[in-house]
């Protein structure tokens, strides 16, 4: 029976880049408010980027250890649908901006991660992504994939080095909930390319179609 495999097309900073995501039949689009990611994007472009993005597509707003006014400033102005928290964030944190919001995780153990994730119950989903010292997310490096709890698996939104030449075997393999991918479908870091784009969703079905 085929298996629909939700996308996020993550580190949007172009309206044209958000169309071309949209026009391929991707689910989420996400824009980062961390000032030290290269795909960092302002809360004035972000909030021309939103206004522009159709119905049924939802806007994520992803930020890492922000303060709390800085994170008010994008809600209020970008009205995303849904926050991500990509740092040390804890779930009172994470809960209290009246926004839905997932959590990411760094794999490093699946022992660590089963105790982290029920520390955040009250998220709508558990994005899981690569481990590195000192680098909260973003790494283009994948991750041992088996070191996620089979209980996870069809709930989280895996994420971590994946592009359209690896991400049929994540898909085959966890059948997630979703995949995030930023660096995978660059031609640059901060400007997408719609051709991978393409390739990267029509991998995602073809591999949920024989899962």
């Amino acid at each position: 029976m085929p298996y629909r495999v939700r996308i996020k097309i993550c580190g949007i900073t172009r309206v044209e880049d958000a169309f071309a995501a949209v026009s391929e039949g991707v689910d989420a689009l996400g824009l980062v408010f961390h000032p030290a990611s290269p795909r960092h994007v302002s809360v004035a472009a972000a909030a021309v980027i939103a206004q522009r993005v159709p119905a049924f597509v939802t806007v994520v707003a992803l930020f890492v250890d922000a303060d709390r006014a800085a994170i008010e400033r994008v809600v209020n102005q970008v009205q995303p649908d849904l926050l991500q928290f990509h740092g040390a964030e804890d779930e009172a944190f994470c809960n209290s901006f009246g926004r839905p919001y997932i959590k990411a995780l760094r794999v490093r153990d699946s022992t660590e991660l089963g105790r982290q994730a029920a520390q955040y119950s009250s998220a709508k989903a558990l994005l899981l992504d690569s481990y590195k010292a000192g680098v909260p997310g973003g790494t283009g490096e994948t991750f041992n994939w088996n070191l996620i709890p089979e209980a996870m698996r069809n709930t989280c939104v895996l994420a971590g080095g994946l592009n359209a030449d690896n991400v049929a075997a994540a898909v085959r393999l966890l059948r997630p909930y979703a995949v995030d991918v930023s660096g995978g479908v660059e031609l640059e870091k901060g400007i997408k390319d719609s051709a991978k784009i393409r390739h990267f969703v029509q991998q995602v079905h073809r591999a949920g179609e024989t899962t």
